[in-house]
Parts: structure tokens; sequence; C-alpha cells
């Protein structure tokens, strides 16, 4: 219980940094992750770096943001709570009614109280996000939008820990770290790593090798992969992997099959879950996705 504690205390502690796909969030945790485990080495990796057939984009600073109405008031800060901003939102400050305003606002109305997270990596524009019920109660006025961000040429951060064993046989541990504010996703699979990595580096005889990636997700992958001979080396090595995703809430247990779903892999998983809890849920590759897309995909 210890350890789940901690774990609990390490996620309270990175909820709040204005995390991305890039940025200085993304530094923020993996430095904050550093104090779990040192061994964890931080990779930058250009803007325009070719990553296969995707582009390492630009990266995106935010200072402020926020709405006024006519006298002055802020309905909605970014410094109150960063998922009220699209991420990638570029900048904005103009004068508009209420129905320009509405054109720039997102709500999620299953969940009229919950301030959706909405991106915007590839395509330039800028928005805001709010409670529904937020949305519901604005009144006819004039307001003033604004949003001091950048788009520069800086970099893509990801981490990396290679734990060496008695064999060069690899096991990977990947996970993400790119969504701001969110706890189960995407706080929980880099806590869950990062102390099992340490339990890892503790122990006297490891047989197989291990591979943690920290990256955001799908470009991170993407360019990990791409870089020196990641690649080479993890599809002569790697027997057996899993991305780590959505795994602190109090639901059931899931996990998504591999391509082919009858792996080491999926062999290890089914064979746990039916002990711990045989009532899993168990998804398609095909219906599902996050980092395993690019780790199953042709060619990989």
């Amino acid at each position: 219980m210890d350890i789940g504690q901690d774990m609990y205390i390490l996620c309270d502690k990175m909820f709040p940094y204005s995390r991305s796909i890039t940025g200085d969030g993304v530094r923020q945790t993996l430095q904050t992750l550093r104090e779990i485990v040192p061994e964890i080495t931080v990779h930058e990796v250009p803007s325009g770096t070719k990553a296969f057939d995707w582009t390492v984009p630009k990266e995106w600073r935010i200072r402020d943001a926020w709405i006024k109405n006519s006298k002055g008031e802020k309905i909605l800060d970014f410094n109150e709570h960063n998922l009220h901003v699209v991420g990638y939102s570029t900048p904005v400050d103009k004068i508009v009614d209420l129905a320009e305003l509405k054109q720039y606002l997102y709500t999620q109305p299953d969940q009229p109280d919950a301030i959706p997270y909405v991106t915007s990596y590839y395509k330039e524009r800028f928005g805001f996000c709010m409670t529904q019920q937020q949305y519901d109660a604005l009144p006819e006025d004039t307001y003033h939008i604004f949003i001091e961000s950048e788009l520069f040429d800086g970099s893509l951060t990801y981490g990396e820990l290679i734990i060496p064993g008695e064999s060069e046989k690899e096991v990977l541990i990947s996970t993400y770290m790119c969504h701001p504010s969110m706890a189960n996703n995407e706080l929980s699979g880099p806590a869950v790593s990062v102390y099992l990595a340490r339990w890892l580096l503790s122990t006297e005889k490891r047989h197989y090798t291990y591979r943690f990636v920290y990256v955001p997700e799908t470009i991170g992958s993407l360019t990990y992969m791409s870089q020196g001979d990641n690649l080479e080396k993890m599809k002569a090595n790697i027997v057996a992997g899993w991305n780590l995703s959505c795994v602190g809430d109090d639901r059931t247990y899931s996990y998504v099959k591999t391509r082919y779903g009858n792996t080491l892999t999926d062999k290890i998983t089914k064979n746990v879950l039916s002990f711990i809890y045989p009532e899993y849920k168990e998804y398609s590759f095909l219906k599902r996705g996050s980092d395993e897309r690019q780790y199953n995909a042709p060619g990989v």
C-alpha cells in the first residue's frame, strides 16, 4: 500500500503540469519521473525531423488564455484549468459576440459538468473548452477572447530506460504523457511504469532486458522508433510488450489484443487476468488504439 500511496502522490504532483505532445510540460513530467528513477535518459528531437512518413511538429508554448465578458470579468481562465484551451491553439486577441464565440467553444453534452479535452495538433486553429453548464448559461453579450501562445521550431521530448538482463531478448513497457489534467489518461501509466522500473532496477538477477519508453502519444512512439537503430534492435530483440494506458481507475480490467492475438504478450496477459480478474474485457486491435497501433504497425 505504501507504493500505491507513493504513486498517488506522484500523480497528484504531476496533475497540474500543462502537457501536450511537445513543450515544457512534457519535460517537467520527465524530470519528475527522474526523481523516482534517475536512470531515465531524456532525448530531444528537433521540429521538422522525419519520423517515417510523419514529421515532428513545431513546439507549442502557451502562457495565458481567458475569455472576459463586457464587464471585464473572466468567465474562463486557462490558469485555473489548463483543459480550458484547445491543445496547440494559435494566438488570438479579439472581441466577438455570443454567436461567434460559440464557434470556438467545445463541450461534452453527455457529461455536462466536465471540461472536454480537445486538441488540434496538425491544423492551426484556436478554441476554448468549458462545461455544458457554463455554455448553457452564457448570456447575450460581447466577449474578449485572448490566447497568448506560440508555435516555433523546437523539439519533441521523450524518455528512455534500458535495464539490462542476462539475455538480449527484451520486454517493452511503453506509456505516454501528453495529456494535461487527466489522472487516468494519462498519469496512471507513467506512475505504474516508473515504479515498475524502480523495482526491476532493485532486483539482483534479471533474465530479460527491459526497455521502458515515455513518449507523447502516437507521434512520440513513431519518433522513438525512427531514431537511430531503435527499430532494428526492437524488431530483433523484443519478445513481448505492453503499452500502459488508463490503468488508474476502479473500473474493470481490460486489454487490447495484439494484431494477431496469439503472441506471448497475449498469452501472458490472458493468463494473469484469468487469475486476478476473470471478468476482464478484451478488445480487438481493430477497434481500440493508443501507441499499440504503432508498435503493431506493418513493417514494425
